[in-house]
Parts: structure tokens; sequence; C-alpha cells
């Protein structure tokens, strides 16, 4: 007999080689139906798997983010038959699955596929997926593996088999179909019911612009056809809210090919946007006791060799900047921290003056591939709402405790409700990604554990995810679309403060190491305003729209009283436009429509008589004929509803 532990802590006992689909019977029926995938002791296994020893079971249906994993991975091994079927001689990579869906990178050779093949490819996926057939692992010796991807002249699969240990070496079979496989799959092809290809890109091997291009093709799966439906309906939706359309139609920014790619340009809309959002942050900061501190944006390379960026992030930096005197060599800055920190060594400090609280808002450079740039997500130039606290460690609790509350105030009034967080810690099993002492990384991931489990906060612990100076809490959002997107991140560094030998003077007399929170709201200006566009579909919080109001005069006579009402919305620190144009009324309702301007403000004879005013909102609700007091009370207590007052 082997002890099985459940989620809920209940211990059931089963004979030896019961499976997790056998231990879901055990527990109802019902949840049989359901489960597509397991996990015993921290590994993904299939729902068939013989359990052989005491331990941990996690069951997965379709509503977990694993089990939704285990059927997009499967979904493409049937992606993968069936390309195989329909393009001979196609070679196969990899193919796993993704938060929305899966990819396969294949190498057609001489052979092309283009998104007027995906209903063919889709149409053999559903008849595959209707054979019903069953997904079997099996080991493999690494010779037989060798063997049997050389007779395919398949030399994607054999590097990855020649990296892989005799013995770890499994292959996943269905159908008449064979792949290189680890495992984490659902029962049968039968449970896959709805299936869309979504695009073809080009995708280097291992992302090595040095390799080979690659096919890549995307697709999604559902359980059921309604799911599918659904899904691509907010696929629609987000097409219509994706923030380089937005951007341009809003006149937010641009881009240039002579400028670079990746590098943004800030249009006035979207600059005095961007000024709103770093006032709105820079005002509550100076609230929390922060210094604003400004840091050129090269530095040399010895700066980011002691910080240990350079070891890391040397290769995806762009080229050392080198100078006329011999050896000197600068890189553009990828990273405010060092700067901060030989701004904290630039005098002494006693442990009275502490915490230190450094704020900038840093432009920081990276050279992405070019493939992997996208909009405001994804540039080179971006710019951090960075900060950097230096603190005793008996500090260090209330301060990582008041940037919570920053961070939570920051997305209350920004409309952001729905989030977790994430506490990323180091992987065990790859000490070499990280610098520090064991002893520092334990005193750190115990304090941010603590901290969030003080704030009541909803986290999940994630190993691997950590930056390798130290652990950090992370903020993931859900936007209005359901997608999930890391805003926000506070992170806990005994490290830095060690390479770069900061001190302070105890109150023994003695120099002590201060402990350093790196923390960024916003992450960058760039990737929230992006990630704030498509969420609001464009319609911002009104205390953050560039243009409140605008003022649209019926005809060229009115606008002197225009004029006067623009005058008394500005002494309201109310921000408006007038258009005076000689337009059609209609013609100017509709362009302001589309420019998501919050209130309408319409002018003729009878507003003129009556000294007022006729309001409309976006979207077509009339307010009526009201003063200018009166709606400036009006947009007074909207803003008052979403802007919250830090404390």
């Amino acid at each position: 007999m082997i002890d099985i532990t459940l989620p809920d802590g209940s211990i059931k006992q089963f004979e030896k080689n019961v499976t997790p689909m056998d231990v879901a019977k055990s527990i109802s029926e019902g949840l049989a139906r359901n489960v597509i995938s397991a996990n015993f002791n921290g590994v993904t296994v299939e729902t068939h798997t013989p359990l052989t020893s005491d331990g941990s079971l996690v069951l997965y249906t379709w509503n977990d983010k694993d089990g939704k994993k285990a059927f997009w991975h499967s979904t493409a091994h049937v992606l993968a038959q069936a390309l195989e079927e329909l393009y001979p001689g196609v070679k196969l990579s990899i193919g796993p699955a993704i938060e929305n869906g899966f990819y396969y990178d294949i190498d057609l050779g001489e052979q092309s596929l283009s998104e007027k093949d995906f209903k063919t490819i889709e149409d053999r996926m559903l008849e595959i997926a209707r054979g019903k057939f069953d997904f079997s692992m099996r080991s493999v010796s690494k010779d037989d593996a060798l063997s049997f991807y050389q007779s395919q002249n398949n030399e994607y699969k054999v590097e990855l088999i020649e990296n892989l240990e005799d013995g770890t070496i499994t292959f996943c079979d269905h159908a008449t179909f064979t792949d290189l496989c680890r495992g984490g799959h659902i029962p049968n092809t039968g449970i896959i019911k709805a299936i869309k290809l979504l695009s073809v890109a080009g995708a280097y091997w291992r992302g090595d612009e040095k390799n080979k291009q690659l096919t890549r093709v995307y697709g999604i799966s559902f359980p059921k056809q309604k799911d599918l439906t659904e899904y691509l309906e907010l696929l629609e939706e987000a097409k219509r809210r994706d923030h380089r359309k937005l951007g341009r139609e809003l006149e937010l920014f641009t881009f240039s090919s002579k400028v670079g790619q990746g590098l943004p340009l800030w249009l006035p809309k979207g600059a005095a946007l961007r000024e709103r959002l770093e006032n709105f942050l820079k005002k509550a900061q100076k609230k929390a006791g922060y210094e604003m501190v400004v840091t050129p944006h090269i530095g040399q390379k010895e700066l980011y060799v002691t910080s240990g960026h350079y070891a890391k992030y040397g290769a995806d930096s762009f080229q050392p900047i080198h100078t006329p005197a011999e050896g000197e060599e600068f890189l553009l800055k990828p990273m405010n921290c060092p700067h901060h920190c030989e701004i904290y060594n630039h005098r002494p400090f006693s442990y009275k003056e502490l915490p230190k609280r450094y704020a900038e808002f840093g432009t920081v450079y990276r050279y992405e591939q070019s493939g992997e740039l996208h909009g405001l997500t994804r540039v080179r130039g971006f710019t951090q709402d960075d900060a950097h606290i230096f603190c005793t460690p008996d500090q260090l609790d209330k301060e990582f405790k008041d940037v919570i509350d920053l961070v939570l105030y920051v997305f209350g009034s920004l409309g952001f409700e729905n989030f977790r967080t994430q506490v990323s810690v180091r992987d065990p099993q790859t000490p070499e990604k990280y610098i520090g002492s064991l002893e520092n990384w334990d005193k750190a991931e115990s304090a941010i554990l603590s901290a969030a489990k003080d704030k009541g906060l909803d986290y999940e612990v994630v190993e691997g995810e950590a930056a390798f100076y130290g652990p950090k809490l992370d903020f993931m959002v859900k936007d209005a679309l359901g997608r999930n997107w890391q805003l926000g991140t506070i992170q806990v560094d005994y490290n830095l403060p060690e390479r770069f030998d900061l001190t302070y003077k105890g109150s023994d007399n003695e120099l002590h190491r201060p402990v350093m929170i790196h923390r960024a709201p916003f992450g960058s200006m760039e990737r929230f305003v992006a990630i704030l566009l498509e969420h609001t579909g464009g319609n911002f919080p009104l205390w953050l729209m560039p243009t409140q109001v605008i003022i649209l005069s019926i005809s060229e006579k009115y606008e002197k009283y225009s004029e006067k009402v623009l005058n008394l919305l500005e002494n309201h620190e109310i921000r408006a436009l007038a258009d005076n144009r000689n337009e059609t009324i209609g013609k100017k309702i509709r362009e302001a429509e589309m420019q998501k301007i919050p209130y309408m403000i319409i002018v003729g004879e009878n507003e003129e008589v009556e000294n007022k005013i006729s309001v409309r909102q976006h979207g077509g609700e009339d307010l009526g004929m009201i003063s200018v007091e009166e709606f400036s009370k009006i947009v007074e207590s909207e803003i008052n509803k979403t802007l919250k007052t830090f404390k």
C-alpha cells in the first residue's frame, strides 16, 4: 500500500501502481470525468501513470492553469502529426504550450505554409482528435533515440537528445505518431473538440539569429466549441484595443525607421499623458519620503561588471562605446541600480539618516532582438519608474510593506482591481544563475514572504523567477480582456550593497551593510502605457486624460461664447479644447468620439442666452443643459472616485 496526500492535506491509502485517474474515481465520478492531467511530487504526470511510492497528488481539470498546459501541449502533438502527414519531409523541432495555446517550430525545407493552409491543417487535426488516441509515454535509450531521429535526418531533435542524459529520455506515442517529449498530456485526443490555428511566423532555432530560421505555427484548442467561439470574440476585441492601433489613432506615440527599431517617439498628447503619470507618482513618492535623483544615460563598463549586470546581460546590451582614451569603455545604461548605489556611496551615512529613498524616471537601453520587438511592450529604450531604498535590516519589513501600499495605490487609481501576487524565488537546482550567499538569499526570501503574508496578499511562490541578485514580489494584473500582465515589482537585495561596499555607521559606532529594496510600480512607462491603453480601450480615467473636455460650437457665430466657456473651465483646472471649425456639429461629435474625449460641451444660441452649457458624455449619454459650475462638480466627483489620496 502507498499513502497519497491530497491538496486538502487528507491522506488516502491505495494499492501500489494506482493511477491518478483511479484516485479521482475514488473521490467522485464527476471529478474523474473532468480530470485531464495530474502532478505527483512536483512532476506533471499522465492520468494513467502508475504511482509506486508515497507522495502528494494534485489532480488538474481544464479550469486549472496546469490542466490547460497539458491540454495545449497535447494538441501541439496533434498539430505535429498533421504537419508530418500534410508536408512530407518536414522536420519537427519543439512544440510547447504557452500562456494561451501552443506553437510548433518546423523546418519545411523547400515547402511553404501560410494562413490559407490553416483550414486544411485544422480539419486533419480534428480528424485525428476524433480518433480518441491515447497519449502513451515510454522510456528510450539515448542510442535508440538518436538512431530514430538520425534516420529522419532531423538535426534539431538530434541536438536536443545529445544534450540529455541517458536514462532521462522519453518518447510520447499517439496513433502512428511519435515525438520526443518529457510528458504532461491529457488522457487521449478525443478530449480536444475545437481547434484554431492563429498565425504563422519565423523563429530562429533556439532563439539564436545565427541559426536557421524555422516556421512557427501558433494555435489554440478547447474542450468545447463554445469556448473557442468566446475566445475568438475576445481576440477581435483585443485587436480593437491593440495599443499600437489606439496609439496611432489617439496620436500618442510613433516609431521611425530613421530613428531606429524599438525606440518610441512620444507625440505631444502622449508626452502629456506620460508627464501626468510621472507627476502622479512623484506626488505620492514625495509624501512617502522619496528624493528624486538624475543619473546619466551611460556608465563605464566597470560599473556594470561590479554590479554583475555585465556578466549576466552583457550579451543583450548595446555594444560598448569606445572613447579616444585607451581601454576606456562605456555602455548605454541597462539598469539604474548601479548608478543609485554610487549615489548612496557619495558620502558616509549614519543609521539615524536611514532609510534613504532615491527615485528616478531613468531611461535604460537593452538590445532586444528585432523579431521580439512589439509596439511599446517590447522596446530597446524605455523609462523605468525606478527607486532604491537603502535601509537597516530592522527597517526592511516596514519599508517593504510601505512599497506594497504604494503599488496598491497606483493600481487603485488606474482601475487595475483584479490582480494577484507572485513571490519569485531562486531555483535551488541552478545556483550558478544567482550571485551572493545562501544566507543572504534566505533572509531576503523570508522578508518578502513575511511581508506578503502580513499584508494579506493572495500570492504564490514560483521558483526560478528571481532576479539574479535577489528575490522579488511581482504583481500580476488581469486586464479587461482577462489577460495577465506582470506590472510592478519589489525586490529585496543583500548582494549589490556588498558588491559596491555600501555601509552605514550603526549605534555601536561600527560599519554595517544596508539592505537595498528595488521597486518600480509602473515597471516601465512604455509598457505600462501600452497595457493601460489596452485595458481601458483608450478610455483613460478622467484625471489622466490629456483632454478631458472639448467644446463644440454649433457655428462660428458662437466662437466668442465658446472661448468664454473655455476660460471658465480652465479656471476650474479642467483640461479643455474648443472646436470652432466651420463643420457640422454631427461631424465634430463623431471626431470627438473617435478621440475618446470624456465630455463634449455643445454651445449655441440657447446656451449663450441662458449662460449655460449642454453636456454630452463619451458614448452618447446626454447630461442636459447645466452651468459650468455644476459641470465642474461632476468632473471633480468623477476624479475623486478614481484618484485616491495617498496616505
